[in-house]
C-alpha cells in the first residue's frame, strides 16, 4: 500500500462517500487532504473515521443552513448534537464548558454501518503515520517545515506573484501547490528574514 498523501487522500474522500450513501444531502468534501494534518480542539485533533463522521455533521448542518456552532466554531451546540445524533454519534448528557456537545463517539449501531470505512481508513492512517514518522533531519519536506508547522492548524499567510495572498496550514500547502486564480501561479510562504541562517 502506497502511504503518500495522496492515497490518504483517496481514503479519505472514499469513506466521505460512504457516509454520504447513508445521509444523501451530505455535500461532496472539496479537499479531503485539508484534513490531514489540520487539527481544531474542538473537532478533536486526531483525524479517525469519527473525526471525519463529526465533519459531516458539520456539512450537513451547512447544508441544511443551521448555525451548529458558536465562538468563532470552537462551543458546538443543541442543534450540532441533534444532527450528529441523526447521524450515529452519542454524547455525555451535560455538554463541555468551552467546545459544548463536540466530543461525540460513534454509537454501537453506527459502529457495525461502517466497520468496513473504518478499517479501511486505519489502515490507511497507519500507513501514512508509519511513512510520515520515518521521516528525518535528512528529508526535504517543503517550506511547511522551515515555517515551524506542527500540522496543528496554524494558519500562515501563503502570497502569489501578483499580490494576492490567502491563509494556509503550511502541510497542507506542502501536499500540493495552490493556484492563484487571478495570475494563475502557485501560491507560497515568503522567506521570512534570518531563515537562511
Amino acid at each position: 500500500m502506497s502511504t503518500t498523501p495522496p492515497v490518504l487522500a483517496a481514503e479519505l474522500a472514499q469513506a466521505w462517500a460512504d457516509i454520504q450513501r447513508h445521509h444523501p444531502e451530505l455535500p461532496d468534501l472539496a479537499a479531503p487532504e485539508s484534513l490531514i494534518g489540520e487539527s481544531s480542539s474542538a473537532c478533536g485533533a486526531e483525524l479517525s473515521f469519527e473525526r471525519l463522521l463529526h465533519e459531516a455533521v458539520h456539512g450537513i448542518a451547512a447544508a441544511r443552513g443551521v448555525r451548529d456552532t458558536s465562538r468563532a466554531g470552537r462551543y458546538h451546540n443543541r442543534r450540532f448534537l441533534a444532527i450528529a445524533e441523526e447521524m450515529g454519534l452519542d454524547h455525555p448528557e451535560e455538554p463541555h464548558a468551552s467546545s459544548g456537545f463536540s466530543l461525540v463517539a460513534l454509537n454501537p449501531e453506527a459502529r457495525r454501518r461502517y466497520r468496513p470505512t473504518i478499517e479501511r481508513l486505519q489502515r490507511a492512517l497507519k500507513a501514512h503515520t508509519v511513512a510520515t514518522a520515518a521521516d528525518t533531519k535528512r528529508s526535504f519536506r517543503g517550506p511547511a517545515a522551515r515555517h515551524g508547522s506542527s500540522g496543528g492548524g496554524v494558519r500562515v499567510k501563503a502570497v502569489c506573484d501578483c499580490g494576492r495572498n490567502v491563509r494556509v496550514v503550511p502541510s497542507v500547502l506542502a501536499q500540493a501547490p495552490i493556484v492563484c486564480g487571478g495570475c494563475g501561479k502557485p501560491f507560497r510562504i515568503p522567506e521570512t528574514v534570518g531563515a537562511a541562517t
